[in-house]
């Protein structure tokens, strides 16, 4: 069942796609002397982390391959103007690092994109155990399934109930109209990365505009909260780290415990963009029961979350319409990559499902 950030399928390779490792090397060396002469000491070697089908990641090493660190940077191609933005994921995980929020140490950020091709930042590698596998949640005891569900809802609380003007990110986002936009940007994210014409999103995003919650409660917004985007301890009894914060933003926080549902009704029918199936009957929390363990948690009173079950829906088709445009261009990593956009549809037609349906 362990895994550890940076394990990948497959030799290492001395360049892996996307990093030239002597130039990050001398980049290092000037940039982060400390960094370079101690835990990175030696020749640098690097792979490419398993999983992720947006930025990519790399475990680098030194001459002591005990001696890690973890490198994030934007995809090889078609790069949608707002996303993948280097600065912006480095900065929230600085915010949230002193406040005790699991996420990994950042180390260094780098904005000029002529040292590997693109900006990228360092963070540290932290020990853990990434539930993404079917074999590694075929492993887990329904008890152990079940807390591990619970501990996911706990920590998307204790983010949303980070107060982002004290940890320095009152600026992260303009909360003001975050729905609205969220509709029309990713609306304009599919005009750009469409590979066909799909009337039936068309009509989900004038649903969702048309029915726009309002009275949301303001907070830190991950962006793509699921259970492979944590962490865990070997035993699955803490989360040691959040990672992929390359959405995160300021926002209506319902937006996340919106599309944590999405992602938990396609696991339970092994729908889910990681092979896992993780259905009730084996002790993994349905998407009602973890909206309940949340509006627990977050001493809040339960609020109707269909339109935001609708938003997930729209925002993952995008996404993976995103990912499968790539994928035609040849500019994918890893594989798996060539049943994305069979799923775009279905998607979709998940999304018109679930507005108005006043679901709690």
């Amino acid at each position: 069942m362990r895994q550890t950030l940076g394990m990948a399928h497959g030799n290492p390779h001395p360049d892996p796609p996307g990093v030239d490792l002597a130039k990050l090397e001398a980049y290092l060396k000037v940039a982060c002397p400390d960094l370079a002469a101690g835990q990175l000491g030696g020749p640098l070697a690097g792979e490419l982390i398993a999983g992720g089908k947006s930025n990519l990641t790399y475990r680098i090493w030194g001459a002591d391959r005990g001696s890690t660190v973890v490198l994030r940077r934007p995809p090889l191609g078609h790069v949608l103007p707002t996303a993948h933005d280097m600065a912006r994921e480095y900065r929230v995980i600085a915010a949230l690092h002193p406040t005790g929020f699991p996420v990994p140490t950042p180390i260094h950020l780098c904005p000029d994109a002529d040292v590997i091709g693109a900006p990228f930042y360092v963070m540290s590698y932290v020990d853990g155990v990434v539930l993404r596998d079917q074999a590694q949640t075929d492993a887990l005891t329904p008890e152990d399934a079940g807390r591990a569900g619970d501990l996911l809802v706990e920590t998307l609380a204790q983010l949303h109930g980070t107060d982002p003007a004290a940890v320095g990110l009152a600026d992260f986002g303009r909360p003001d109209g975050y729905l609205e936009r969220q509709v029309r940007r990713w609306y304009q994210q599919w005009e750009r990365s469409k590979t066909r014409e799909l009337p039936t999103l068309d009509a989900v995003a004038e649903a969702l505009r048309s029915q726009l919650p309002s009275g949301g409660r303001t907070g830190i917004v991950h962006g793509d909260y699921r259970l492979d985007n944590v962490m865990f301890d070997a035993a699955v009894r803490r989360i040691l780290a959040v990672l992929d914060w390359e959405m995160a933003t300021l926002g209506d926080t319902l937006a996340d415990l919106g599309l944590l549902v999405v992602y938990s009704e396609l696991a339970a029918e092994g729908l889910a963009p990681t092979p896992s199936r993780l259905s009730p009957e084996r002790g993994f929390r349905s998407g009602e029961q973890l909206v309940e363990r949340y509006w627990e948690y977050a001493g809040a009173h339960p609020r109707p979350i269909g339109w935001y079950v609708a938003l997930g829906y729209y925002k993952l088709a995008i996404i993976s319409e995103g990912i499968h445009a790539r994928y035609l261009q040849g500019k994918t990593v890893g594989p798996g990559f060539e049943l994305v956009g069979e799923r775009v549809p279905e998607l979709v037609d998940r999304a018109q499902a679930a507005l108005g349906t006043g679901r709690a």
